[in-house]
């Protein structure tokens, strides 16, 4: 049954990329065929096994950023830290850099900034002369980084899928927050080093004209999405700088970032910060189905204790020193040819606290190193992210040297990042 439930899952991610058809419609059909007919479970409790706490957070929180999507504030907040860099060409790769990652900070979700920060980046380094490489590794780490902030969409998912593992919800925020930081400052490090060894060698002009200021509504998102940003943060923090405070305890337990976004998401309504429908249309529905399908196969997969069986083999077979680094290398290799969010974390996540138990690693540490791991081949054109930035590609550009460039030049620049980025919070922790 162990390997059964290893084959669907890889024949799920095989089929879907093949025909390109959702991978969470292929594992939500092995979820109810093994569970049905191989562990003889109802398919009323197959149906339970849909991640109702995940789907909701996602699409609460998606559908209040997406008010700013609709309106256009986020877009035009890139363009405005663009034109800002204007002056500096050399750091145009960090100022891309800094604008995906602040908007999917912000809420847009990794998908949303490639999606119409892409294209515009392949533009640039069309006009300015900049690499494509640097250009979408740039972004590419930019959304990863901004989504895997604690408020953000891919954040919400990682604090979820502990959560789910076992993991208390105040130390699940304090490893999503360690997770963000990771994930920030490999890319600084990696973009700096580009820029410092290519020094003299760059020749990258920015042409850009001044974006137009902000309009009333778009004014009204930001600061709408500020405030919930500030709840969300201040009162987990206080609740971990105050732990002997019952009233921040209580506040910190009933706060939730779901109902809090669908809150403010009737407040965008009632000022008619954009139209409902487009809002709605722009729930990424595609990615909550790749994740609550594959979720549905992963409740299986314990139920027949594969879970078990992988963390047993990890904790007694994989040298205790080289853990940590296994699970970076486990996760790179899963997001070569699918999605973080879908696949890899859904995956690995839940097999954690049994490595950690086992092991006594802090299991910080082992979350933080599979979503570097699988960051870092995210750009791989067979992954989620490397085939976003491989379609947004301009007509005139040549698409098999792109293919080439992400997949034999930036996801082993990017594995090799986060093999020593793997090696440093191990030491640190």
């Amino acid at each position: 049954m162990t390997y059964v439930i290893i084959a669907a899952i890889l024949l799920s991610i095989a089929i879907g990329y093949k025909t390109k058809i959702n991978i969470g419609f292929f594992a939500i059909i092995f979820a109810y065929l093994i569970g049905a007919f191989g562990l003889g479970l109802k398919s009323s409790q197959i149906v339970q096994f849909w991640p109702i706490k995940i789907f909701f957070i996602i699409l609460a929180v998606t559908l209040f950023y997406n008010f700013a999507m609709a309106n256009g504030a986020l877009e035009k907040l890139a363009n405005h830290l663009l034109y800002a860099c204007r002056h500096s060409p050399t750091l145009l790769p960090l100022a891309i850099f800094a604008s995906a990652t602040l908007i999917a900070a912000l809420g847009a979700g990794f998908y949303t900034v490639l999606a119409f920060m892409a294209p515009m980046t392949l533009l640039l380094c069309q006009k300015t002369g900049m690499s494509k490489v640097i250009g979408g590794m740039a972004v590419n780490y930019g959304a990863l980084a901004g989504a895997n902030f604690m408020t953000s969409q891919s954040g919400v998912i990682f604090r979820g899928l502990m959560e789910g593992a076992g993991v208390d919800a105040s130390t699940a925020f304090t490893n999503a927050t360690a997770t963000f930081v990771t994930t920030l400052i490999i890319p600084v490090v990696v973009i700096g080093a580009y820029l410092i060894l290519n020094r003299g060698k760059l020749q990258i002009e920015i042409k850009a004209e001044r974006p137009a200021p902000f309009e009333p509504k778009q004014k009204q998102s930001l600061i709408l999405i500020i405030i919930l940003m500030s709840i969300l943060l201040i009162v987990p923090i206080l609740a971990i700088l105050l732990p002997n405070s019952t009233g921040i305890a209580f506040l910190n337990s009933r706060i939730d970032i779901g109902f809090m976004a669908i809150i403010f998401s009737v407040i965008s309504l009632f000022l008619k910060l954009a139209d409902e429908k487009k809002v709605v249309a722009y729930v990424p529905w595609g990615t909550l189905i790749m994740i609550c399908g594959v979720g549905m196969l992963i409740e299986v997969a314990i139920k027949a204790g594969v879970i078990a069986i992988l963390s047993d083999w990890v904790s007694t077979t994989i040298p205790l020193a080289l853990i940590p680094l296994v699970m970076c290398i486990i996760g790179a290799f899963m997001s070569l040819f699918s999605s973080t969010l879908g696949v890899v974390t859904p995956a690995l996540f839940p097999v954690v606290p049994a490595i950690a138990a086992a092991t006594g690693y802090d299991s910080m540490l082992l979350f933080v190193c599979i979503v570097v791991g699988a960051q870092s081949s995210a750009i791989s054109p067979f992954s989620s992210g490397g085939s976003l930035i491989l379609g947004s590609a301009p007509h005139q550009m040549d698409q098999s040297s792109l293919f080439n460039d992400l997949l034999f030049r930036a996801v082993p620049l990017g594995f090799g990042a986060a093999l020593l980025a793997a090696l440093a919070v191990q030491g640190a922790l």
